[in-house]
């Protein structure tokens, strides 16, 4: 029943679009070779038990037996789309239309009560059997290295020790989805992947639970729906970065040895903070309310301590705080009874305990369970979730002012703290917290962001979240392309670079160095690495050549966070340091999809959605396949420096100085880079007299 499509010779690509719930795809597909719709039906008496069978297609005569919501992993909380009768027929009538007519009768009953019980149908029963995971990509049956690198992404993504959700397809964020549901299982060359493409008007939560649970949008988040999630080593350099670059802003400090950070999270991103405090030198207390979140970073060797009580925690962070002891503990309980401790502590003995604080509860996605009331414990919030929402929106609410008035009284005395891009200071605001700032524009409040403040710079200079994966899925590969990194990165200090480049390109050798001590390696044999133009050109061409020459065993797959110079605007995170009126405008991201898909692209993605949630941002990504050939190196070329090119122009525009002379040495070094620079006013008289009249 697989239905081939055989390509005259005369057409070199034939383009299949694909309305699958989730996204619209693309699929341009080589000459030589016939494409198989693999998620139509097939004849097969087996579940889906290997990566052939996958390949195959949905298994449906027999049909698998539907065992559900599996035991022993975590689950996404239940969501409420409130959809009326006529609106719960129109998602069942959706979810069926991937099957033939006599296998419906059979699924519709389960997935109406998946729809009744979890607010969205996931077809639990189509969950593979096959471990998920990355394969070493020889692995993978397919005919080209480029669908088997697609498919290894696809897989990492998945993977239990990577996936916050691995059974919903939420790869990280509480909602950032690979697909909608299990039946959207793909595999094709090429690939252009839009999550969320919604008319704007129409683009709010209430809209998105509703389109969701009808099966015809989702939420990618940002990596997740690109397939380029790394696991929590994805973040864990910026992490480091920020922090290092909070002590040197905030506490002058370059040692943070002695120093304490206090914050919230261990799930998808959040999982590196805590390591990325040690790699500091400083003392991390991260509080999670979710115990399985804590025992997975734990066990990953990302978290040195757990504790449930704050009378223990407090003692450690003295005992650490006056030994100068790097420690990540993490406190099993509600982030903002850990903050009112602190300021119980402030107010019974005179001491600040805190130098640094930040928030990373998925606030974007606040009455969904991206956040926790502080009044309620985990499991009686997760079920007042699903019963009443309204109530749950309300005592989260209350929750977001008491967390803001413990942080504002630590403030008051001398703490630093940062909005981390997770929409805190925007829902708290929204709840009534006292986070304005007088005089501000409307994407600025009381506490910077991180953006703002430390890494919108580091973009500015071309630096961000560039980053690889091993299809051998072998760590030797990972230790070559580290080796080369570094080489890259030396040799680009020898040849010269300006003093804030300098500063960066050692950040970036420590980390390598560090790296493989660290355990940072979750899922796929993966590395992230801030890097500039001139760098992600040059590791990109030498790991391709260490390809060609055997040194290499298999493909890397290039990518990066969408979080990054040019690949996302969200006035409230990426571009809350523009300060020329265009935050709120998002050509940047969709300029950066269209140009990286005709400079050589494997596969791109844009996204609405992302960070600091639906509505609020739009981003894209990509995934560029090395196969050590010359066409490959090519195309690294004109995609990479294209993809960084575009958003340092975007923010020299918007009259960042950095972003101006990186651009100006990027036209210095590239004569085929032309960029019209901005005229800065040089006498601000002239507005002033200009108004009079």
């Amino acid at each position: 029943r697989a239905v081939l499509f055989h390509i005259p010779p005369e057409w070199c690509y034939i383009s299949v679009a694909l309305h699958l719930g989730c996204s619209r795809l693309s699929l341009p597909v080589p000459r030589t070779s016939p494409v198989c719709l693999a998620f139509l039906p097939r004849i097969s008496s087996a579940a889906m038990t290997s990566l052939k069978e996958i390949c195959r297609g949905l298994p449906l005569y027999p049909l698998p037996e539907n065992r559900g919501r599996r035991k022993g992993i975590p689950h996404a909380p239940v969501r409420t789309p409130n959809l009326t009768g006529q609106e719960k027929k129109l998602a069942l009538r959706n979810a069926l239309r991937y099957f033939p007519p006599e296998i419906q009768k059979k699924l519709a009953p389960e997935f109406a009560e998946e729809l009744r019980l979890y607010g969205h149908i996931y077809m639990y029963r189509f969950f593979p059997d096959i471990e998920m995971r990355a394969y070493p990509i020889g692995e993978y049956p397919c005919k080209t290295k480029s669908a088997a690198a697609i498919m290894l992404m696809i897989m990492n993504n998945l993977d239990p020790s990577v996936a916050q959700f691995p059974q919903e397809l939420v790869t990280y964020g509480g909602n950032g989805q690979v697909f909608s549901n299990w039946a959207q299982h793909r595999n094709a060359p090429r690939l252009i992947i839009t999550n969320g493409m919604v008319i704007p008007n129409y683009s709010t939560r209430d809209e998105y639970e509703k389109m969701f649970a009808l099966g015809v949008t989702m939420y990618g988040q940002m990596t997740a729906g690109s397939y380029c999630y790394i696991g929590p080593q994805g973040i864990v350099h910026g992490t480091v970065l920020t922090v290092l670059n909070a002590g040197r802003r905030y506490l002058k400090a370059e040692d943070l040895s002695g120093k304490v950070f206090v914050t919230s999270g261990l799930g998808g991103m959040s999982g590196a903070q805590a390591k990325a405090a040690v790699i500091a030198g400083c003392v991390g207390i991260i509080a999670e309310v979710d115990e399985a979140a804590l025992l997975k970073r734990h066990k990953q060797g990302w978290l040195m301590e757990i504790s449930n009580s704050l009378d223990h925690c407090i003692a450690r962070l003295r005992d650490a705080r006056k030994n100068k002891i790097a420690l990540s503990l993490g406190y099993h309980g509600n982030v903002v009874d850990l903050w009112e401790r602190l300021v119980y502590e402030l107010d019974t003995t005179g001491e600040l305990l805190v130098d640094l604080g930040s928030d990373q509860t998925s606030c974007h996605n606040p009455f969904s369970g991206g956040y926790y009331p502080v009044q309620l414990g985990f499991e009686e919030a997760k079920q007042l979730l699903s019963t009443d929402p309204g109530k749950f929106r309300t005592l989260v609410q209350e929750s977001l002012r008491r967390h803001v008035a413990a942080i504002n009284r630590l403030a008051d005395k001398g703490m630093f703290f940062w909005d981390y891009g997770n929409a805190f200071l925007l829902e708290a605001q929204r709840a009534g917290a006292d986070v304005g700032k007088r005089g501000a524009n409307k994407t600025e409040f009381r506490y910077p962001s991180y953006v703002q403040h430390i890494m919108g710079d580091i973009f500015s200079l071309g630096f961000g979240p560039f980053r690889w994966v091993c299809t051998s899925g072998d760590p030797q590969d990972l230790a070559a392309t580290d080796s080369i990194a570094m080489s890259v990165l030396e040799d680009s200090i020898r040849r010269g670079v300006s003093t804030s480049v300098k500063q960066q390109y050692h950040d970036n050798i420590r980390w390598i160095r560090e790296a493989g001590r660290h355990r940072l390696v979750v899922g796929s044999q993966a590395r992230i690495l801030y890097s500039d133009q001139r760098g992600r050109v040059s590791i990109a061409v030498a790991i391709n050549q260490a390809i060609s020459e055997g040194k290499i065993k298999a493909p890397v797959v290039l990518s990066r966070d969408h979080h990054d110079v040019s690949g996302t605007d969200s006035p409230y995170r990426e571009t809350s340091n523009v300060y020329d009126g265009s935050a709120f405008c998002a050509d940047m991201a969709v300029q950066n999809f269209v140009g990286d898909a005709f400079r050589g692209a494997t596969w791109v993605a844009l996204h609405n959605g992302g960070g600091v949630g639906w509505g609020e941002v739009i981003n894209g990504g990509f995934g560029l396949v090395l196969d050590g050939s010359k066409e490959a190196e090519e195309r690294a070329k004109m995609m990479l420096s294209w993809d960084v090119s575009n958003g340092v122009a975007r923010r020299c525009w918007s009259g960042n100085d950095y972003a101006y002379e990186t651009i100006c040495q990027a036209m210095k070094e590239n004569s085929t880079l032309k960029v019209t620079l901005p005229h800065k006013v040089v006498d601000e008289n002239i507005l002033e007299q200009a108004m009079k009249h």
